[in-house]
């Protein structure tokens, strides 16, 4: 009878961090956070003053206090009565930023704001298909099972001609996506192309939840993929995994691909199988320093465990893998880590843009800084071109023979 797991608060003051491309957002109560991104601040500023809350902003927040050896003030001073449009904002902000030479601090529109925050609940209002700009056509390319999209009987290939009667020839990606998605049970019809064939489907739009994380088990050795650590749903979704396999005798965690995502997420996790110790250091402004400890729980993962990554697993991956490296609970396969050790912080600013600011840096338990250094596996296994070509997976094919051998050692 398979063993059911029940979600804890492990967060240790640690509440939401995002990620967008290889970034840590840090968005929460422990000594060096206040603010949450579930707030949106729909205040109206002109763009003068928008602006001036983002230079006063980034001087209070920002992580370097010379700010990259720079009087911070000659940017309010330069550009001063000079915003007048919501793109001039956007444009002083960002051009303020790139003099602090931080690839990972920027200012976030309306739009990428709310993208954030869709990215976090991981859930989107739509029918659940994936579209690509082809040449012009947009094509159909996944259909999310269980969603209105496969119930309509949508299929990869199809392409989109129009939505509620409007043709999108000559539109933008972003511009058909907007139309296809819209509040839950509304109706939205889509004139589709199947071959030589013209469709109309009519379908109600309901809420799509997006999982990060896979689980199956071969042979008694348990295999779970996290593709991202974004999404607020990653606890329970590891839980269902975690009950998923709990009839293997080992577990293999594939963290490749894996860019990053929620600070609290990697911490939950890593609590799963550390049971006491610091699991992460976070090192703040003019290097006021915060320990996130391991909590007591009533769940502990005591199977051997490989953890599978490579040069795009990043961020609060790293924390995650970088804990279970330091304490020895388990060996790590693959290729070095990207090397992505700064945390950013999500500011909501007013007319509903926001900030991304670098506010820390974090240290392994061992205390091991890996910004641009990365975290070296414990054995390196390349992903060949051979593998490409024959469809195989030399990387995972290795994990399972290591795992192998560590389970009847521990069967002797």
């Amino acid at each position: 009878m398979k063993r059911r797991f029940t979600v804890l608060i492990l967060t240790a003051g640690i509440a939401l961090i995002l990620h967008a491309g290889h970034s840590i957002y840090l968005v929460n109560k422990n000594p060096l956070i206040s603010d949450t991104i579930q707030t949106v601040d729909k205040r109206e500023f002109s763009p003068q003053k928008l602006f001036e809350k983002n230079w006063q902003t980034i001087k209070n927040e920002y992580y370097d206090s010379t700010f990259n050896h720079q009087h911070w003030s000659r940017w309010k001073n330069h550009y001063q009565n000079k915003i007048k449009t919501a793109d001039d904002v956007k444009v002083a902000t960002e051009t303020m930023l790139a003099s602090l030479n931080d690839q990972y601090s920027r200012f976030l529109t309306k739009d990428e704001f709310s993208k954030q925050r869709t990215d976090i609940t991981s859930k989107i209002y739509g029918i659940g298909v994936s579209i690509v700009n082809d040449g012009g056509k947009f094509r159909i390319i996944n259909v999310l099972e269980q969603t209105p999209a496969q119930f309509a009987d949508l299929r990869n290939d199809d392409i989109i001609l129009a939505v509620n009667g409007k043709e999108i020839n000559g539109f933008s990606l972003s511009q058909v996506s907007g139309l296809v998605k819209g509040a839950p049970n509304t109706l939205v019809s889509l004139d589709i192309l199947r071959g030589n064939t013209k469709l109309t489907k009519q379908i109600i739009r309901k809420e799509i939840a997006l999982k990060s994380i896979k689980s199956s088990v071969e042979d008694e050795i348990g295999y779970i993929q996290i593709s991202s650590f974004i999404s607020s749903t990653v606890p329970n979704e590891f839980l269902e995994a975690l009950e998923n396999t709990s009839e293997s005798k080992g577990l293999i965690i594939d963290l490749r691909g894996n860019t990053g995502g929620l600070l609290s997420n990697a911490v939950f996790i890593a609590n799963l199988f550390i049971d006491e110790g610091k699991l992460v250091s976070i090192v703040g402004r003019n290097g006021y320093r915060y320990d996130v400890m391991a909590q007591d729980k009533n769940v502990s993962i005591k199977k051997p465990v490989i953890i599978l990554v490579d040069g795009t697993s990043a961020s609060a991956t790293e924390i995650f893998a970088g804990a279970m490296k330091d304490y020895h609970r388990a060996k790590l396969v693959g290729t070095k880590t990207y090397g992505k050790g700064m945390v950013q912080k999500i500011i909501p600013m007013p007319n509903e843009t926001g900030l991304n600011l670098t506010i820390a840096k974090y240290l392994t338990p061992h205390g091991a800084d890996i910004h641009k250094r990365g975290i070296s596996p414990d054995l390196r296994v390349n992903f060949t071109k051979r593998d490409l070509e024959t469809r195989t997976d030399s990387q995972l094919e290795k994990a399972k023979d290591i795992l192998n051998k560590m389970l009847v050692s521990k069967a002797q």
